[in-house]
């Protein structure tokens, strides 16, 4: 187990995204976030009290977290005398970054000496088994994307609390490293070997009979061409009786991938339906989530009604606006999207 509370690294960051791990558990779980550690070149914060190593022990700190996301989740030299100087001051370290604290002798060595502990969040379990396709009893909805980072795990923890506010059993099922600091369990799909990817969903997401519904957080984008691997393999694990597609209305081309245009919604909507039918054939669209974050209010609801208009599915920005609309589709409600209402 990892210990709490925490303290969040920014470290140099300047990209709003490259720091999700550390914003989603100031999101989701700020009682269990003492502070956050920047070095003065970072243009961001989480409105947290700004420590360094020592204020953060001494205010009950016990576990910095690496809470950053880079192109191919290395640790980079700067992070890697970060955290030295973290364990020095008797904090243990947490990451769910690609390359592996154990795996780095300088923080092996440190964290020996020390007495501190390493823990690799994107670890994978040693029995995870090969998927089978085969039917399974409960309900369950994915959570999909027209590109990586839009809002997927958002979107899922906010349905799966909306729908344990109704009194209706819900699990988040975790399948990346943020969500699994928020969760506390779960796996690191990315770090899956590819044959295994759909058999580690299966193995998250089991058999349930409670009439109750696994949110499984999703991962990648059908048109990433560097990560559609992963959504299908989760797509066809998750076997989703509903889906939600996630979208940043704002984002000018995929991420990390300006040779690539932003696919439609639309066609996102028709290609992950299609996809999904493989394990599900009664899988059904049930809402679409905008990240507009970046927008000002009154443009965002008028988005979001054009949206619903034009797609004829429940649209919100679930952290924003909330989720009800979409949960009123899936349970099969009758009711007017919440949205559309505020701009009557």
């Amino acid at each position: 187990m990892i210990a709490t509370p925490y303290l969040l690294y920014l470290g140099h960051s300047t990209d709003a995204a490259d720091i999700k791990t550390s914003r989603g558990l100031a999101v989701f779980r700020p009682e269990i976030c003492v502070g956050e550690f920047r070095h003065d070149d970072c243009s961001l914060t989480l409105e947290l009290p700004r420590m360094d190593f020592a204020a953060a022990r001494a205010a009950g700190a016990q576990t910095l977290v690496l809470g950053i996301a880079n192109a191919g989740g290395k640790l980079g030299d700067a992070l890697i005398v970060d955290a030295l100087a973290a364990m020095e001051a008797g904090l243990d370290i947490a990451s769910g970054l690609h390359q592996r604290l154990n795996a780095e002798p300088r923080l092996a060595e440190a964290a020996a000496r020390l007495g501190r502990k390493l823990h690799d969040v994107r670890e994978p379990r040693p029995d995870i088994p090969i998927g089978n396709g085969k039917p399974r009893p409960g309900k369950r909805l994915l959570t999909v994307g027209t590109d990586c980072s839009v809002g997927k795990m958002y979107t899922t923890l906010c349905l799966a609390r909306a729908l344990e506010q109704r009194g209706v059993a819900a699990d988040f099922r975790a399948t990346g490293q943020t969500g699994i600091l928020i969760a506390g369990d779960g796996v690191p799909l990315d770090a899956v070997i590819a044959d295994f990817i759909s058999g580690a969903i299966e193995q998250i997401s089991p058999a349930r009979s409670d009439d109750g519904w696994d949110l499984i957080e999703g991962q990648g984008s059908l048109y990433h061409p560097s990560f559609a691997g992963v959504s299908m393999g989760l797509i066809h694990g998750a076997q989703p009786d509903a889906l939600v597609l996630c979208h940043d209305p704002v984002r000018p081309h995929m991420r990390g991938l300006p040779h690539y245009d932003l696919p439609g919604i639309g066609e996102c909507i028709e290609a992950n339906l299609r996809a999904a039918r493989l394990t599900s054939a009664d899988v059904r669209m049930v809402g679409i989530a905008l990240n507009t974050s970046a927008m000002p209010e009154a443009e965002a609801v008028a988005l979001c009604a054009k949206t619903e208009a034009e797609f004829g599915l429940p649209t919100s920005d679930p952290y924003r606006f909330g989720v009800e609309a979409i949960l009123d589709r899936l349970l099969g409600v009758e009711a007017a999207s919440p949205v559309a209402a505020q701009t009557a």
